[in-house]
């Protein structure tokens, strides 16, 4: 996935140390030096007495020619404002997300726009006081220009050309979000009663996501089925499916059928998708069955072949996921940073459904048991 994390912490500056910069004594001009050769109580200046007045004067000579290349090289650069990760409210209401490690010319950045994956643009810099990002979309330069509107918070604009030499142009907003907490220890977390999400029956409990889109999800002897009627669709696309109720932390267990390249997904809390995906006989990827999209890399592969029902078992605790496929465990506890695309919003500090994802191919699923976490 690239970057999997990014340090929020700043260098310490070398002249804030005041072991280091009393070592300089005091040179004419306040000039100072983490070195001591020219000062009378240096024990090479001892032996230098006769010459005191000329040595001061190289001294003072070589102290000016240098104060420049140390102010350049030996003290780190200005720490970036805009580290850490960044929930982005994109142009047309889709859901974003930034994140942004490093310093001066060795900044790095990590981008997702709506749908797809996380993504490294294809240029950032730190340009008086903004961060100014490109990215190649649909055959044109993207440029995205932030700066910060106080501590933790961010206005950006996305500047487009035009065929006619015009110009697109739009604002949006980002807010600072939170790092993931420490990986909580599973061994002390208590979970409820089970919680049965599908009864088989009927979609009760269950409501589209996007309510003008085409709605193929139906109960059908005991499976939650979506079925893909093109002719019935139109011009629409069709719904992905969400929980009316919200949880935060808690255990999912679920079972699915994949089709021949089949592909849909289970959102945790609207923010993160476990890929249900037909990857079987394919190597470990971000975007095969199992994975938290674009993000988490399973650590082996263990999906079965399409048509076969399979099982998934996932703990969301702390924005820490588990995902054990087929009774093998192949994500370990491991902290989700972001949202993944196509996310509800980009907000991770929250509360959100159970959403899967039925916008690509059809899908059944049965057997939805969720457990909440519950505090003594």
């Amino acid at each position: 996935m690239g970057l999997s994390e990014f340090e929020s912490h700043r260098p310490d500056h070398f002249l804030k140390n005041p072991a280091v910069r009393n070592q300089s004594g005091g040179l004419p001009f306040g000039i100072r030096l983490p070195f001591t050769p020219c000062f009378p109580n240096n024990k090479y200046m001892a032996n230098l007495i006769p010459f005191r007045r000329p040595v001061w004067l190289l001294c003072g000579l070589v102290s000016l020619l240098t104060a420049g290349a140390l102010a350049d090289d030996a003290v780190p650069a200005a720490a970036n404002p805009f580290l850490g990760y960044w929930s982005l409210h994109l142009p047309g209401g889709g859901s974003g997300w930034l994140g942004v490690d490093g310093t001066g010319a060795n900044v790095k950045v990590q981008l997702l726009w709506g749908g797809g994956s996380v993504f490294s643009p294809n240029s950032a810099a730190l340009t008086n006081g903004r961060l100014v990002l490109t990215r190649q979309h649909k055959a044109v330069t993207e440029t995205i220009t932030a700066t910060l509107d106080g501590a933790d918070n961010l206005k950006l604009i996305t500047v487009t050309p035009k065929a006619d030499g015009g110009e697109n142009r739009a604002g949006f907003t980002g807010r600072r979000q939170s790092p993931p907490p420490p990986a909580p220890d599973l061994n002390q977390v208590k979970f409820g009663p089970p919680v049965e999400l599908f009864n088989g029956t009927n979609l009760d409990g269950w409501v589209p996501a996007e309510p003008k889109a085409y709605n193929g999800w139906h109960a059908d002897h005991g499976l939650l089925v979506n079925t893909q009627d093109q002719a019935a669709a139109g011009h629409r696309g069709f719904a992905n499916l969400r929980t009316v109720a919200e949880f935060e932390d808690f255990t999912l267990h679920a079972e699915t059928r994949v089709p021949k390249n089949g592909n849909s997904g289970i959102y945790l809390r609207g923010t993160d998708e476990v890929q249900i995906f037909d990857s079987y006989g394919k190597p470990v990827d971000s975007h095969n069955m199992g994975a938290i999209y674009s993000r988490i890399t399973p650590l082996v592969a263990a999906e079965k072949p399409p048509g076969e029902w399979q099982t998934v078992d996932i703990i969301y605790v702390a924005r820490h996921a588990t995902v054990i496929l087929n009774g093998i465990k192949i994500i370990d506890n491991q902290p989700v940073i972001g949202p993944t695309g196509g996310a509800l919003w980009p907000e991770m500090d929250r509360p959100g459904p159970i959403y899967l994802q039925g916008d690509h191919t059809g899908i059944e699923y049965r057997n939805f048991i969720l457990r909440p976490v519950v505090s003594e």
